[in-house]
Parts: C-alpha cells; sequence; structure tokens
C-alpha cells in the first residue's frame, strides 16, 4: 500500500480488501485451468453453456456457473443472454492466448504450478519467515536441504516444474537473449538450461552461435523427451555444474540460477565458470532485479518471498549480482533493464 494512505482510504480500505481477496483471485484463475475451461472455449463451438461447460469438466452445475460468472468479472470470460435467457460463455482474447493450453504464448503451465505447488508452499510463509528456510518439508514432507530433489520429487513434478521454466521465457527470452548484442560469443553454454525454451530463442537471435544446454541427466531426458522441437539447433549435454566438469565456452548463461543459491554457492558456482571460461568471453545473468533500495518492484520482492519458501536462495538488487561477479573474476558488469520480469546482467572475464 502506499506510505501515505489516503483520507478515502482510511476511511474505508478498499485497497487492503483487494489484497485480502488477492489469493481467492488466483485460486479462480488456476481452478478454471486444472479444469481445462479454456481449452474447452478455445476449440468450436467456442461459446458454451454452464451445464455443457460443467457436462465436460465433471462439474457441478452450479459450482461451475459460479466460477463462470467470477472469470466474467474479471473480464477473462465473455458472457452473451440469449433471447430465451441462455448465458452463454466465450474466452476472452487474453484467456485463448495466455490461459489456454495451446495459446499463442499459453502461461498454463505456470498456473498450474503455482496452484498445485506454489500455492502449498505459501500457506508456510509465516513459519518460512520465523524460521529462514524452505518449506518442503510441511508442504509435502520432503526434507528441504536438496533443494532439487524437493523440487523434482517425482517424474510428475519434474515436468510440471520444467513445464513452468518452458513457459517462463514465451514472455521474456526473446527480451533477455537481445538486452545484450552476443553476435560475437561462437560458443554459448545455458547452464541449468532446463527444456531449452531460452537455448531456442538464442539461436534464433544468433544462428552462427553453437548454444548447448548443460542441465542433470534426468532433466535432459525428459527435456528430449518432451520438450524438443524438430528445427531445434542447440545440443544438450548432461552434468552438475556444482561438481561435473563444465564445458569450454566463449559465454556461459545463468538465466534463474543464481536466485536459487546462498551467496558462498554462487561465488563457487561462478568461479568454476570464471576458471573455464575462454579470454574475452563471459558470463550472461538473468534475473528479476530489485531494486537499490530494495524497495521494490512488489512483483520482484514477492518472487524474493518465493525463493524463501522454495530454495536457499533470494532475489537482489543489480549491485549484489555485479558484486558476486566481480568477486568471482569477472569484470565489465553491465546491466540491462528489460522493463519486464527479468533483467540481464553481462560480465567479461
Amino acid at each position: 500500500m502506499a506510505e501515505q494512505l489516503s483520507q478515502s482510504e482510511l476511511d474505508y480500505p478498499f485497497k487492503l480488501l483487494e489484497y485480502f481477496d488477492s489469493f481467492m483471485v488466483s485460486k479462480v484463475i488456476f481452478s478454471a485451468c486444472e479444469l481445462g475451461i479454456f481449452d474447452l472455449l478455445t476449440a468450436p463451438p467456442c461459446a458454451l453453456t454452464a451445464q455443457q461447460v460443467a457436462v465436460s469438466c465433471n462439474a457441478s452445475v452450479g459450482g461451475t456457473e459460479r466460477l463462470l460468472d467470477a472469470l466474467v468479472g474479471m473480464e477473462l470470460l465473455h458472457v452473451e443472454t440469449q433471447e430465451d435467457g441462455t448465458a452463454l460463455y466465450s474466452n476472452s482474447e487474453v484467456a485463448s492466448m495466455y490461459l489456454a493450453k495451446g495459446g499463442a504464448k499459453s502461461l498454463h503451465h505456470v498456473a498450474i504450478y503455482r496452484s498445485q505447488t506454489g500455492y502449498q508452499l505459501w500457506n508456510n510463509l509465516a513459519d518460512a519467515v520465523r524460521e529462514g528456510k524452505n518449506q518442503y518439508q510441511k508442504a509435502f514432507g520432503i526434507p528441504p536441504e536438496e533443494v532439487f530433489q524437493a523440487i523434482y520429487r517425482s517424474d510428475k513434478d519434474m515436468l510440471k516444474f520444467m513445464s513452468l521454466m518452458n513457459s517462463c521465457w514465451v514472455l521474456d527470452g526473446h527480451d533477455v537473449v537481445m538486452a545484450f548484442s552476443l553476435a560475437g560469443f561462437r560458443d554459448i553454454v545455458d547452464l541449468g538450461g532446463c527444456t531449452g525454451a531460452l537455448a531456442r530463442e538464442m539461436t534464433k537471435a544468433y544462428p552462427s552461435s553453437s548454444v548447448t544446454v548443460f542441465d542433470m541427466p534426468a532433466v535432459v531426458e525428459m527435456a528430449r523427451k518432451y520438450f524438443l522441437q524438430a528445427d531445434d539447433t542447440f545440443a544438450f549435454q548432461s552434468g552438475d555444474f556444482f561438481h561435473d566438469e563444465l564445458p569450454v565456452a566463449d559465454l556461459y548463461v545463468l538465466a534463474r540460477i543464481i536466485h536459487d543459491w546462498s551467496e558462498d554457492k554462487c561465488v563457487n558456482l561462478l568461479k568454476r565458470i570464471c576458471d573455464v571460461c575462454r579470454p574475452g568471453g563471459g558470463v550472461l545473468l538473468v534475473e528479476a532485479t530489485l531494486l537499490e533500495s530494495r524497495r521494490g518492484p512488489v512483483h520482484t520482492q514477492l518472487l524474493s518471498l518465493n525463493m524463501l519458501l522454495q530454495t536457499e536462495g533470494r532475489e537482489r538488487p543489480a549491485s549484489q549480482y555485479a558484486g558476486l561477479l566481480r568477486r568471482s573474476g569477472f569484470r565489465d558488469v553491465q546491466v540491462c533493464r528489460t522493463g519486464k520480469t527479468y533483467d540481464a546482467i553481462l560480465a567479461l572475464k
């Protein structure tokens, strides 16, 4: 909320009540995604009654109608009342593009992950603040010490997380790979590149560069099985970037990696990269950066709390990332704010 409340907000706390209800708004969208409502309304005839939606989703008519009406109120669905009083529901353009599985910029898997994993962890936020550690034990009965063993606790959960990561670059991938001109880097390695979604953006932007995704063997296997596209030109290599030998390259990309780990682990990883990086090469960090005052953006502050709940890391201001890079042997640190969720930080060896 604003630091100085208006008199009207003190008389009746509209904004505060909006904040109170925010979790309900999220869960309405998440539940509609889980039920497949946006996908259903994408297929012809694209306009259905509440009863038709309920039958297709194996849900109650009364509950479905309330959910659909809430989505209309949120401007994610349209409704048209026929002469006989029948209400026909259809997707908005935003819903078809971002919430249906087949949407051009689908964030469906982001919603599913937030609903089925993130939502459970966030229920333990007060405990996370008290304890200063992630909450996998309370939420899922999984020991929290090995972060990615908890995240990849089953094949189903691994696929869910990888689908989330794949969707992240639908919105931000092009912007972060174009934040700096990377055409001069011949061999590029995307460390922890997961499904290869960001590597795909890099090969499109820099077709003369060779791009390799380096990730854990199980992740690489899953990526090849579920996410590899016929025209992809990047390669996969299996390994643990904390322990295994890293491939020699001109540029190393760490996208949403550094924020997962403690400062000591970050420096250790960056030093390993600096040791094998070719002279004149560098590293590109892609992270959601806080303001230097750490007073915003709110979205990034929330992401930092999410790191507390799910990892051993945090979101940081750009100057802190620059400090980690310099401590690890890199120089000439440059920051590019994209104006979207993720920013880019480039440093040279």
